[in-house]
């Protein structure tokens, strides 16, 4: 590819210490985060919108005298790497936006790599995290060593238009943007790529959106009705409010929310979303969890399934547990498989997520719902599991609850992850603890982006 040449602009925020300086600098491995690491002058730099092997332009965006790295942006690439392609969005193009004085938006950091190259980047970062901080050798023999590409019947392998759920920030004139990574600045929009048809297809953009602070978008990828969330800024009033629903197109229920609460209130039409995986239909109310890749609760329910079963620890009559269960995606599927002979307990801390569960899973008489904190409920309800599916959020389980599920003594447990980092951390503590990694998959859920999902499938040791 064509080096593409940049003249940076005056600042787009105050800056500190060494912020705003530019260095030449030759690009070193992929580190997670979505970075590639390099050095200048002794210092650790970590580098976005780089390849590795390539020699850059970078300018310093977290520079301070007394931090232990720093941080920098491409905006000028003097050795391309054969891997480098035109980035396929202009706000997420650090050689673009740098241009015009500002940082380009997150959530596409590596839309600058071919996708087979995105996929061998986030494959080291897992083998690196596995052997760091899980304690392994070398890579697992059960690990093919790849990240497995999904949803490419769906996009034709172009790696765009998955995003069932989007999230936006709002600029100070009130239009649809995002923020630039690690920034306070709001880069207006007037599409997403990542997006689905059914959430660009709503034309946020042209709103006026003043009032409100962020917007929520969720489309399910059964073509159900979409959900607009608004988060007022302070002060708004209610009919304020109504008066933005009042002009979303596309059929769209529209409410209110309140991220520290989860609250919601209804402005038009529902206050939830109706989903559909693996033979059965969910209600999430809000914001609540659902995985964001229109391929992702089948590619994930198939993997979790197809480790339990493998090892016969799921079948009828069986006792399992899905924990952070959400509103309940794997819980069903359990169901299903243990039939009413078995048990299953569904755990979730989020108190309208666990409600969501429970009226997803009423019809099943084997499944118990508990809303509360993983660790508490497995204090109150000890059971001898035949098999548990764990499910955290990014910060991972804990060395708490690892040590509770060891102590349960389940025959196995499946671990789903959205981030090597945690994962690889509690996968040290289980095999600390005498566990084994008896398989392994990855998923590129997540195209473009540095973040990948892993599930794993853990037995205790002979």
């Amino acid at each position: 590819m064509t080096a593409r040449t940049s003249t940076t602009a005056t600042p787009a925020t105050e800056e500190t210490g060494h912020a705003g300086e530019e260095a030449v600098l030759d690009v070193g491995p992929v580190a997670h985060g979505g970075h590639c690491v390099a050095r200048h002058e002794g210092r650790v730099v970590f580098v976005r919108h780089a390849v590795p092997g390539e020699k850059v332009r970078v300018r310093l965006t977290d520079a301070g005298d007394d931090a232990k790295f720093w941080r920098a942006d491409v905006i000028e690439v003097l050795e391309a790497s054969p891997d480098r392609v035109e980035h396929f969005w202009r706000p997420a193009d650090s050689l673009r936006a740098w241009v015009h004085g500002h940082p380009p938006v997150g959530g596409a950091e590596f839309g600058h790599i071919t996708l087979a190259r995105q996929r061998s980047l986030k494959a080291e970062v897992l083998a690196e995290q596995l052997t760091r901080l899980a304690g392994l050798e070398d890579v697992p023999s059960v690990w093919s060593g790849g990240v497995e590409a999904v949803g490419e019947g769906h996009d034709g392998g172009a790696g765009l238009g998955w995003r069932t759920r989007a999230s936006f920030s709002v600029t100070p004139g009130g239009k649809l943007g995002m923020h630039a990574h690690r920034s306070h600045h709001i880069v207006p929009v007037q599409e997403m790529p990542l997006a689905s048809d059914a959430i660009n297809g709503l034309r946020l953009w042209d709103l006026d959106l003043q009032g409100v602070e962020r917007v929520e978008v969720a489309a399910p990828a059964n073509g159900s009705r979409p959900l607009v969330l608004l988060a007022p800024a302070p002060g708004t009033k209610e009919k304020r409010l109504r008066g933005v629903a009042a002009d979303v197109q596309g059929g769209a229920s529209v409410a209110a929310f309140d991220p520290l609460t989860g609250g919601v209130t209804q402005l038009r039409g529902r206050t939830w979303v109706q989903e559909s995986a693996a033979g059965h239909e969910y209600r999430v109310t809000g914001d609540g969890f659902w995985q964001i890749h229109r391929d992702a609760p089948g590619t994930l329910v198939g993997a979790v399934t197809e480790f339990l079963k493998r090892g016969e620890f799921l079948h009828a009559g069986a006792v399992v547990a899905d924990l952070y269960a959400g509103a309940g995606l794997f819980t069903g599927v359990l169901a299903d498989a243990v039939g009413e002979t078995g048990s299953v307990l569904s755990v979730e801390g989020a108190p309208g997520t666990s409600r969501d569960a429970r009226k997803n899973l009423h019809s099943a008489p084997q499944v118990e719902v508990v809303q509360g904190r993983v660790e508490r409920v497995l204090r109150q309800k000890p059971r001898n599991f035949d098999a548990i599916v764990l499910d955290p959020p990014r910060a991972g389980a804990g060395k708490a609850v690892v040590g509770q599920l060891v102590s349960s003594q389940p025959r196995a447990v499946t671990y789903v992850s959205c981030d090597p980092a945690s994962f690889a951390r509690d996968l040290g503590y289980f095999r600390r603890s005498g566990w084994e990694l008896a398989g392994l998959r990855a998923f590129d859920l997540y195209p473009h982006t540095h973040h990948l999902e892993t599930v794993a499938l853990l037995t205790p040791g002979p």
